[in-house]
Parts: C-alpha cells; structure tokens; sequence
C-alpha cells in the first residue's frame, strides 16, 4: 500500500457482510461510513475483518485513524477474527492510533479496554432513541451541544461494565453505556450515527425474516422510526470531530 504524502488516511474495519440493499444503494457498509465521516483531501480505505483481511504493522502506521463497524457477531464471543480484532485494537490503542467504534464496534472496543459485554437485559432496543449527555462532554466536544441527542439503535448486547479508567459520556433509559472514551483518542457509541431510517427498517425486515427479532421488535422500531428524527448532523459532527482530532 502506498503512502500518500499530505493527506489524511483512515481506514474502516468492517465487520459484518454487506447486505443487498445496502450494497446496491450506498457501495455497501464502507459508502455508508465514509458518506458520514469522510472529508476533501483523505484517503478512506476499508479492511473487512470479519473475513479475515486485517491490515499489516506497516499498514497500521499509514493510517490516522480507524473506524470499527456494526455486526451480526457477539462482541463477546470468541470467534478467531473476533480475537484477531481484539489484539489489533490492543496494539492501535498502545500506538495511540485514534479509534472509533460504533455498536459491535463500540462493545468490542469497550471488552478490549478491559470491559464486560452481555446480552442486554431488557432485550433488543430497535429504533430511534434519546440519548442523554454526561456533563463532562461539554469539556469534550468544541461544539455546541445539547443535553440530549436522537439516534438509531439495532442492538441485543450492551456493554455492562467499563474500567474506572473509561469515561462514560452518555446514556439512555433502555441501555447505560451509550457513548464512552478512553483519554482522546478511543470512542465508542452504541448506537448508529452512520444510518439512515431507510438502512434501519430494510435491517429490520432481514432480522425478522431470519427469525432474529419477533414480530413486536419489528412493529416497534417501524413505528419508532416513523415517528422520530434522528439527529444525523449532529452525530456526523461529533463523530467527524473526533476522530479528525478537532475535539
């Protein structure tokens, strides 16, 4: 891999297949993430983890920061490219690579850092949610922000515990860690800043087709969905300010 001189380089590790739908319209999970984060003068590449493809240490120092996707895998289950992963997040945090990681992501990051992940108490939480803000992200983010924030949420696990050393920034009535960081340059969010409603309830109708989520999961996110508006800027200006180091 070559390195471009000057420019910015990020790179998506992907960590669940491209469905049809979102292969079809946004150039699969990658187009989607780099819709949402991606500036003039970067270079966004995408390692698909979850089939094994993982960069290389020389490629690891090419890049300024790394973005963990969603997946239908258990971040607290230990298939090999699950452990593979952890060992790699391992290393960028020792590097102090920047790392963003949302939903699987946002868990496998949280087990690395020396978390508990589990199936989420209260079951599946599918929709749009409230999120509420710590204080403490005032000092964070050099942006306005509200106390609270709507987003997509497709998740059965949840992250239980954290060590005192991360930062919980954010929370909502069905799951406790919604956002956390670890010094500056490690964040996790729970929920999916990257989709659109559409994403979501073509997501559902997989979920409920294969039998996943029961027919009142499904009635519930649609429903969720119909009525609420995510606040999709708003995350993409957090997320982008992040792991741009803006913030």
């Amino acid at each position: 891999m070559e390195e471009l001189s000057g420019m910015k380089r990020f790179a998506v590790l992907l960590c669940a297949e491209d469905s049809d739908y979102v292969k079809k319209k946004y150039g699969g999970y990658f187009g989607v993430f780099v819709r949402m984060l991606a500036e003039d003068g970067e270079v966004w590449d995408v390692f698909r983890v979850c089939s094994g493809h993982f960069p290389s240490d020389e490629e690891i120092e090419l890049y300024d920061g790394f973005v963990i996707t969603g997946s239908c895998n258990d971040a607290h289950g230990n298939d090999a490219w699950i452990c593979k992963l952890l060992i790699l997040l391992k290393k960028l945090d020792s590097l102090n690579k920047k790392v963003l990681g949302i939903c699987f992501g946002h868990q496998i990051l949280a087990r690395s850092l020396g978390g508990k992940v589990a199936r989420a108490a209260t079951g599946w939480d599918i929709g749009v949610r409230t999120i509420h803000f710590s204080t403490s992200i005032k000092t964070l983010a050099n942006m306005k922000l509200p106390a609270r924030l709507s987003l997509i949420e497709c998740h059965r696990d949840e992250v239980r515990e954290l060590p005192s050393k991360v930062e919980v920034l954010a929370s909502s009535d069905k799951t406790k860690v919604e956002m956390f960081r670890y010094r500056d340059h490690i964040m996790g969010v729970q929920g999916h800043p990257e989709y659109t409603k559409d994403i979501l309830t073509h997501l559902i109708d997989r979920l409920l087709q294969r039998n996943y989520i029961e027919e009142e999961n499904a009635i519930n996110g649609r429903d969720s969905v119909d009525k609420h508006e995510p606040d999709r800027e708003a995350w993409k200006q957090l997320c982008t300010s992040f792991l741009k180091g803006r913030l």
